[in-house]
């Protein structure tokens, strides 16, 4: 896998809209502009794409004019780093209009999560270390300020990488159920807090290592049986990373789309599983008795280590986490470690 090199004072970042185009919309405009000062704040310079800002409808109208702002941001040598705005639900419509070769002749930073699973895919496909997390809008222009949780991965990961990073849990969390609405009148407005109750080890012991590839689960669907889908093969010796969205996902859903998993024999070669914080609170234990019931009992897996409650996609707040890169779950501690440099 192909490591991008690490953001410098100075450098250029841009903002992409791959899927949602509610970043160009009157109403949400205002995350752009705080986005702006906030990187700015580390010497950055963002520029929005070309058609990132022209509103939800024609981003959704035009998939083809996503996929150039992303052929064309990476094809920039003047841009260092590629920042999605937000998720949404269409960006496996961009497909038929990547060029992979300059994905994979022109590696930088790339951040986004939920929706932007199917991008990260394509950056797999290229060859490309990805970063999972820090969406604009979500993260970068959280209202009142980044959080404390979050804003060391930036430091950390994509501007001064360390040969080892431990990822904690975060002792505070939140919920979809209790977010401040998006609005210019609530900027100043902090988002609700509650207390976080730490990693938990569902199953295994001791300690596995291997590369991390996954993303958003109801994402999965919608890539299955295509190119961007990696074979039994590249699945092999990876820990899986899963996280669901904010649409409230069923736990029979769930369970669902855990049993496809080990219809394909993904479950079977995989060393470990990475699984998010649910984004609503009653979904917290329905989820770890899906998750213990599918890959401990039906798929006759019940030594394989699943590490729940970890701070990624929807569960705020989030970490970020290359895709690509070896990481090691201690089920002793627990514990979650970046075993390289997030960048060169």
């Amino acid at each position: 896998m192909i490591k991008p090199k690490r953001l410098q004072t100075g450098d250029t970042v841009a903002v992409v809209s791959l899927s949602s185009g509610i970043l160009g919309e009157p109403q949400f405009i205002h995350k752009f502009e705080l986005a702006k000062e906030r990187l700015a704040a580390y010497g950055l310079t963002l520029t929005a794409m070309p058609n990132a800002l022209k509103g939800a409808d024609f981003i959704y109208r035009h998939p083809e004019a996503r996929a150039q702002d992303l052929m064309d941001a990476f094809a920039d040598p003047e841009i260092k780093a590629v920042f999605c705005a937000i998720g949404g639900d269409d960006t496996i419509r961009l497909l038929p209009y990547i060029d992979f070769d300059v994905l994979k002749n022109n590696p930088k930073i790339f951040t986004g999560f939920s929706d932007t699973t199917t991008n990260h895919f394509m950056m797999f496909k290229a060859g490309l270390v990805s970063y999972y997390g820090l969406s604009v809008m979500c993260d970068i222009a959280e209202y009142v300020s980044i959080n404390e949780y979050t804003k060391p991965f930036i430091d950390n990961m994509l501007f001064h990488p360390t040969e080892r990073l431990t990822i904690p849990c975060s002792d505070f969390c939140g919920y979809e159920n209790a977010k401040v609405r998006w609005s210019e009148e609530n900027m100043h407005t902090p988002r609700p807090r509650f207390a976080n109750t730490g990693y938990e080890i569902l199953q295994g012991t001791g300690k596995v290592t291997g590369q991390l590839l996954g993303g958003c689960l109801d994402v999965f669907p919608e890539i299955v049986g295509t190119s961007l889908w990696p074979t039994l093969d590249q699945w092999r010796g990876k820990l899986l990373l899963l996280e669901t969205s904010e649409e409230d996902m069923p736990p029979d859903v769930l369970c669902w789309l855990l049993r496809n998993l080990q219809a394909q024999g993904i479950l079977q070669v995989i060393r470990g599983i990475v699984a998010g914080k649910p984004a609503y609170p009653d979904k917290y234990e329905p989820y770890k008795e899906v998750y213990k019931k599918v890959v401990g009992f039906e798929a006759g897996l019940p030594e394989l280590p699943i590490l729940y409650n970890v701070n990624v996609g929807h569960a705020y707040p989030i970490g970020l986490f290359p895709l690509g890169l070896t990481y090691e779950i201690d089920c002793d501690t627990p514990g979650l470690t970046l075993l390289e440099p997030a960048t060169d």
